[in-house]
């Protein structure tokens, strides 16, 4: 027998056999009973690991093998908690955490002795500030209209708001928290694509129903879009705004399951489907396939819904299939009020990796893009913009709106004011804070009450610093933030203005014919108002 063999079965084999020599001896000796007891556990163990078929590290080296598991399920708490350093981003940094866990605690943010951050580092971002900062505003005049002029019950919007999560990805609990605290600080709350539960209508906050692919909530029973079901959840005082969800930034093009023996009574309900069967939330619209019956299809929403706002959401993908939407509502006459671009950073869910990873346009990017095409198209003042993808900062909401964002949405900075410790296991059911799980134990550990308070500080706090942070610029509200206010470093001997580093088109310039460059004009001859399709360029 090789050395190599002894090694890897030597525990194993010691305790079996200590366990086997010392059965005669234990009425002698009381201390013996616990150490055999031990080892009489670890050889069926040993025993286990040989028969088992799953895993070959156990097999080779029984008992010890399952170090090596042990340890992989602990990876992430030990990197965590004990070798993460403040600014690894992962997908937040601690930093982040920290900032959300502060303000939504009410606690002070504030830090001394200097910045962490390498101002000279390729990438750093900074807001410049005037020799003449302005008085400080109140925060809660930070606030958008949005409607335009197909609309006849416009909504004051906060510019920071809860971004899309459904009941069924969150608890009840952490939808109730989120909602009242909602309500405390008049924001809204987005429903997410699981439509409305009873939870979302506990405490009254405004709420922007989602309406996805699976039309839950207005469907029929094979799934389609029901118009009288929607009205009558749409003319709700309660909701505000109706938010088509074309593609989201966490897996945009990706349709999902939610598996029969997950659809609880209360989800069979909320959503509108039957419990005997799997839960299909298709990867496309089946109401409208191009980009005319698109806005057919909002018309009809705006008229269901007695005249609120009526926007959808996406994550940017083919440029020529958004400028397509453009041409269609040249064509049409017809208007949403809002769109919100969400980024490929974004998402709450689970998604394959490849979607993670490499599907999508991220959040600046796509919403430069959207911005420029509306305002190329001379609809820019009619139709508002709203920005989501990895936003809990004041500077990240006035980053986006630099760039044309009306007002920024969060989901994730949400989900760590209700005690969210990226713990990276949404999709388990085993959140161990009860925000992502639908265990009535787990989610009991999250107490409504406190954590709402959370959720009214943690928006408070953020929209108090962004006032301090305009005023430093010489602004006295969000919508004033231009390009030429934030400065990126380019390298360690160059920085620039927004300004300088994105090309912002003119009022009217694509129906003009005179813009200059390739990209935009090429993308534009390429989209078409009757199909998702390009066209040849």
């Amino acid at each position: 027998m090789s050395l190599s063999l002894l090694n890897r079965y030597a525990f194993f084999a010691f305790c079996v056999l200590f366990t086997l020599l010392s059965l005669p001896f234990l009425g002698a000796h009381e201390w013996l009973w616990a150490l055999t007891l031990l080892t009489g556990v670890l050889s069926l163990v040993g025993i286990n690991d040989l028969l088992q078929t799953r895993q070959a590290v156990r097999r080779n080296y029984p008992i010890l093998g399952n170090i090596r598991y042990l340890v992989e399920g602990l990876r992430p708490e030990i990197r965590q908690y004990l070798l993460e350093a403040d600014g690894d981003k992962l997908p937040f940094s601690r930093a982040q955490r920290s900032l959300v866990y502060a303000r939504a605690k009410n606690q002070s943010a504030d830090k001394a002795f200097g910045t962490l951050s390498d101002v000279y580092q390729s990438g750093f971002e900074f807001i410049s500030h005037s020799m003449l900062p302005a008085a400080h505003c109140d925060p809660s005049t930070f606030r958008v209209t949005v409607g335009g002029p197909q609309c006849t019950q416009p909504y004051s919007a906060s510019v920071f708001n809860i971004s899309a999560m459904s009941f069924g990805s969150l608890s009840a609990n952490a939808i109730r928290a989120l909602n009242q605290g909602a309500q405390r600080g008049g924001f809204y709350h987005d429903t997410g694509e699981g439509s409305i539960s009873p939870y979302h209508r506990e405490h009254g906050g405004d709420l922007v129903w989602e309406l996805g692919s699976g039309y839950f909530g207005c469907r029929t029973e094979d799934g389609h879009f029901d118009p009288a079901r929607f009205a009558e959840q749409a003319r709700n005082p309660q909701v505000k705004m109706i938010e088509i969800k074309l593609s989201q930034g966490a897996k945009p093009g990706h349709g999902g399951i939610l598996p029969k023996h997950k659809v609880t009574a209360e989800i069979s309900l909320t959503r509108g489907v039957p419990m005997s069967q799997d839960c299909i939330s298709p990867a496309r619209h089946s109401a409208f396939a191009t980009p005319l019956e698109l806005l057919q299809f909002i018309a009809q929403l705006r008229q269901l819904a007695d005249g609120k706002p009526i926007g959808f959401k996406f994550c940017l993908g083919h440029p020529w299939e958004f400028m397509g939407i453009a041409k269609a509502m040249l064509e049409s006459g017809i208007l949403p009020d809002f769109i919100v671009v969400d980024g490929k950073e974004g998402g709450t869910g689970a998604a394959p990796l490849e979607f993670t990873d490499h599907i999508g346009v991220p959040l600046r990017e796509g919403l430069l893009f959207v911005h420029n095409t509306l305002v190329g198209c001379g609809l820019r003042d009619k139709i508002r913009l709203g920005a989501s993808g990895k936003i809990v900062s004041a500077f990240d909401i006035a980053s986006v709106m630099a760039l044309g964002a009306d007002w920024a949405n969060s989901a994730r900075g949400f989900m760590f004011a209700i005690g969210c410790i990226q713990s990276q296991s949404c999709h388990t059911n085993k959140c161990p804070t009860g925000v992502a799980t639908q265990d009535p134990l787990r989610q009991r550990a999250l107490v409504v009450p406190d954590k709402a308070e959370r959720v009214h500080n943690f928006h408070r706090n953020t929209l108090k610093a962004l006032a301090e942070m305009l005023a430093a610029a010489g602004l006295s509200h969000p919508s004033q933030v231009e390009a030429k206010h934030l400065v990126r470093r380019m390298s360690a001997s160059e920085i620039k203005l927004y300004s300088q580093l994105h090309v912002f088109l003119k009022p009217g310039e694509l129906l003009s014919g005179e813009l200059s460059g390739e990209f935009y004009p090429r993308m534009w001859s390429m989209a078409r108002a009757d199909s998702f399709e390009a066209a040849q360029a």
